[in-house]
């Protein structure tokens, strides 16, 4: 049985994973080690981590169409959840997104992602020779837009865009027409400017600063993104060294251990260490879309698309405002940025997909 297991073990997925970790830890150590005792960052990184993997090996050993069963009360946690934030949640930066356990604060959007993933995943599988209707269109874009809902009022902007996009994104793959799918994304367009008065003033301020230029006002609104390219750019080829890089040390580069963890990596590691660590996002993905295609069923195949949509918008949107061609939102570098629940959902996500690839043959464990 072990034999069988360790054979269709999807080692590339893992390996990967394992070293995007890695470099996360070192990042996270050398981003924090000057300013309040890294050491402390990094082992807690190291332990979360350590929980993450736990639960991944544990998914491993678990049939993932169990949870096609228990997918009505998964969404019921995580809207309770959700709830539970609003009631008891610790603000932090004035944002009430965490829930203070004592020895760990726990981010529930973080768990809504995959939560959203398998409830998604089983309405999509149960209902996909029929997703060109319009009614189960609607009834999936309800199912999502609850949580969306719940964690834009915490607030946090970057989680509802990520739920979304995993939600448009086994949209996709779904068996809907794509002149159904031009119209839903015709409508969401026109309805973009209506959503702006929606928003907080520090929010539109992070737009604004997109089109504007942080150089336009780099000591004001265009601090955070200014200082994140001088990073990068500071760090040329082969990057100034693990633990000397002047923007993160000299504090002018701030949360550079969560959101801007790609500027401080750029800088010490260079160009060729951005490189990498892309080409192992790359991999990743990769091997992502592939066990989707090579689910047994569309339930592992919506879950498998699902999880590859969330990683990718988060490598997208995180990078992408390092570089200032998105705005600043506080989305974590998948396996690189510093954060508990984070760190063990991402864990989660994989262990799911291992469970997928595992199975693929019909082989029983």
């Amino acid at each position: 049985m072990i034999n069988k297991y360790l054979k269709n073990f999807d080692w590339i997925l893992f390996s990967v994973v394992i070293l995007l970790f890695s470099l996360g830890i070192l990042t996270v150590y050398s981003a924090t080690f000057s300013i309040s005792g890294g050491e402390n960052k990094a082992l807690s990184q190291l332990m979360f981590g350590a929980i993450g993997l736990f639960f991944f090996f544990i998914l491993t050993r678990v049939d993932y169409r169990l949870f096609k069963r228990y997918s009505g009360l998964i969404y019921v946690i995580m809207l309770l959840l959700l709830l539970a934030v609003d009631l008891f949640g610790t603000q932090v930066l004035g944002a009430r997104r965490w829930i203070d356990l004592g020895f760990f604060r726990l981010q529930p959007s973080e768990i809504a992602k995959v939560f959203s993933i398998l409830c998604l995943a089983k309405y999509f599988a149960e209902h996909n020779e029929e997703m060109w209707k319009i009614r189960h269109i609607l009834i999936s874009a309800i199912y999502i837009l609850i949580p969306v809902i719940m964690v834009i009022m915490e607030p946090d902007l970057g989680t509802a865009i990520i739920l979304f996009l995993i939600w448009a994104g086994m949209l996709f793959v779904s068996n809907i027409k794509r002149s159904t799918l031009l119209k839903i994304f015709l409508i969401i367009l026109a309805m973009l400017p209506l959503m702006w008065f929606t928003l907080h003033d520090y929010q539109r301020n992070r737009i604004s600063t997109l089109f504007s230029g942080s150089a336009s006002d780099p000591l004001d609104k265009g601090w955070n993104v200014e200082q994140a390219l001088i990073a990068i750019g500071s760090g040329q080829v082969y990057g100034r060294g693990m633990g000397y890089g002047p923007q993160s040390h000299l504090n002018f580069l701030p949360m550079q251990h969560t959101d801007f963890a790609f500027a401080v990596l750029a800088e010490e590691m260079g160009f060729l260490g951005a490189v990498i660590l892309l080409m192992l996002f790359a991999v990743l993905l990769y091997r992502m879309i592939i066990i989707a295609k090579l689910s047994r069923d569309t339930f592992g195949m919506f879950i498998a698309s699902g999880t590859a949509v969330m990683f990718f918008a988060h490598v997208f949107i995180n990078i992408g405002m390092n570089i200032r061609i998105m705005p600043v939102t506080g989305i974590p570098l998948p396996f690189i940025s510093a954060g508990g629940t984070a760190i063990i959902v991402n864990l989660i996500a994989v262990g799911l997909l291992e469970s997928i690839y595992i199975r693929h043959k019909k082989i029983d464990f």
